[in-house]
């Protein structure tokens, strides 16, 4: 079993365990009709994708599963012209904070989720090529 996180796509091609993670991530972006293969129109510039790699880990150290995201290169983007806001759903620290001294005062279980796709969910109005 590898467990060191990959940085290319020709290194993850390598090894089962990659390529098993990003078949499911194919499969999840096509389960949620993600996108529309359409051409190009004209003026339009695509924005490029890369896989982002990932071990997710057991409290023990041990290997949980592998994880790949396919995720597109915003970074390329001009505000105003490829887009107008942006949003990031996170908690705040303080946030957290209080959760945490609720749960130890009143004895509370808590769990962590790890949502797949968890973008998927949102709905996005703008035309984006990639």
């Amino acid at each position: 079993m590898l467990h060191k996180e990959t940085l290319s796509y020709s290194q993850a091609m390598q090894h089962q365990e990659w390529s098993d993670a990003m078949r499911l991530e194919i499969q999840a972006l096509a389960q949620n009709r993600t996108w529309s293969l359409v051409p190009l129109p004209p003026h339009k510039h695509p924005i490029g994708c890369k896989w982002v790699y990932k071990i997710k880990l057991l409290p023990d150290r041990t290997v949980e599963h592998y994880k790949a995201r396919l995720v597109a290169k915003g970074y390329s983007q001009i505000k105003g012209v490829d887009y107008r806001e942006t949003f990031t759903p996170v908690a705040k620290l303080t946030t957290v904070c209080v959760l945490l001294s609720l749960a130890a005062l009143r004895g509370w279980h808590l769990h962590q989720l790890d949502v797949n796709n968890a973008f998927l969910n949102g709905d996005l109005t703008e035309e984006v090529y990639m």
